[in-house]
């Protein structure tokens, strides 16, 4: 009987699951990667990778070559970790205080390193296959770094694929789709400045927190009043910090947060109107504002060809039944989306199994999907780089 990627990938379970689950123990922040990084690299010269280092400051690409295609994919996972602080009480629980592998990054690492051993022991593939493991996803610009590194010019790709674990999917499957797959991104930062008083005398004062109270309402208009119902877009307000005393008014007053949409227009429309509002409310209370807003993901768009081409390739692994082709899209951000406006490809979900959410303190990546992964990333560079076809 034949050996299908799946079997294959199933034999590294146990080596990567160690892998996984050191690089879990030992978390780091964005562009901190650095015994990660160290790891990946070690792993991929021990295989027969070439290995490229400090690429976008912390990120690691591998480069392995077959027959004499001129054709090339990249394969991309990211590394870091998030500022959490881990309740899991596992074995393998971070060691490092504040910081947790709450995203299933370190299981991404884990499943690239498994398709670049795989690929480096089967070479059934003709041309170039990039392994990018990219730094800072969490929000620090790590895909922009590794661009303005040179990532495509160093290491031309014909196409990009990338995956990401969603609990709450079964084990063993995909889902995926055309067009938008996650939301672009903003953070926000929002100082109002007024004049601080005595707690028991106001009228002596701007109150800089009556100012926050009602721009917390007012902002929420900007979905629900200036966008249109058939358009996708969340604003949150995440955190609102004034004051250090009972008795003391203060001056200023700082709110935070994000906002995600599917459409640059929509965030462009969003930013002006807070800006507006924020400005003008503000300025009722006699106080003053400014808001600091800073796109940091692009919405992640599938090429429709290569969404089917994915879809295909985990298909042939798990059935089609397996594999969800028109998934929902999530109103949270993945910077793979600024790799996808340079270079063409697509992005799937695999599940989780019943994990706890992500970016939660209970969360653990679920090491029986590892094989899966692998086992996709491996299938789609031997779908796009066929032994036997010139390249």
């Amino acid at each position: 009987m034949t050996q299908t990627a799946l079997d294959r990938a199933r034999l590294y379970q146990d080596e990567l699951s160690a892998i996984r689950r050191d690089i879990h123990a030992h978390p780091e922040l964005g562009l901190e990667e650095y015994r990660t990084a160290d790891l990946v690299a070690r792993k991929l010269e021990e295989w027969g990778v070439e290995v490229h280092r400090n690429v976008g400051k912390t990120g690691v690409v591998g480069v392995l070559r077959n027959g004499n295609g001129q054709s090339a994919v990249g394969l991309r996972a990211d590394m870091d970790a998030l500022p959490i602080q881990e309740a899991t009480g596992l074995p393998h629980a971070s060691q490092t205080a504040g910081r947790m592998h709450a995203c299933g990054h370190d299981g991404h690492t884990a499943m690239l390193l498994g398709a670049a051993k795989y690929l480096a022991e089967t070479r059934n593939f003709n041309g170039t296959v990039n392994f990018i493991f990219q730094p800072a996803e969490e929000g620090l610009g790590g895909a922009l770094e590794m661009l303005k590194d040179g990532l495509f010019e160093r290491f031309p790709c014909d196409t990009v694929y990338g995956m990401h674990n969603r609990p709450g999917l079964a084990v063993g499957k995909f889902s995926t789709g055309p067009s938008a797959r996650a939301a672009g991104g903003a953070f926000f930062d929002i100082l109002i400045t007024g004049k601080g008083a005595h707690g028991a005398q106001p009228q002596q004062s701007i109150d800089p927190v009556v100012v926050a109270c009602h721009l917390g309402t007012a902002l929420q208009t900007i979905v629900s009043r200036t966008i249109s119902a058939q358009d996708t877009a969340v604003l949150s307000i995440t955190r609102i910090a004034s004051g250090d005393a009972y008795n003391v008014i203060p001056q200023s007053a700082v709110m935070a947060g994000t906002v995600r949409t599917m459409k640059p227009e929509i965030m462009t429309a969003i930013e002006q109107n807070m800006k507006r509002l924020v400005a003008n409310i503000a300025a009722g209370f006699g106080a003053e504002a400014t808001v600091d807003f800073r796109v940091i993901f692009a919405p992640m768009i599938n090429d429709t060809d290569e969404a089917i081409a994915y879809g295909d390739a985990a298909s042939v692994l798990v059935g089609e039944d397996n594999v969800r082709r028109d998934g929902p899209a999530g109103m949270g951000s993945e910077d793979f989306s600024f790799m996808m406006e340079r270079v063409k490809g697509a992005h799937i979900n695999l599940g989780n199994g019943d994990s706890a959410a992500l970016h939660n303190h209970l969360y653990d990546f679920n090491d029986e999907t590892l094989p899966y992964g692998v086992a996709l990333y491996a299938a789609i560079a031997e779908k796009k780089l066929p032994k036997g076809v010139p390249g």
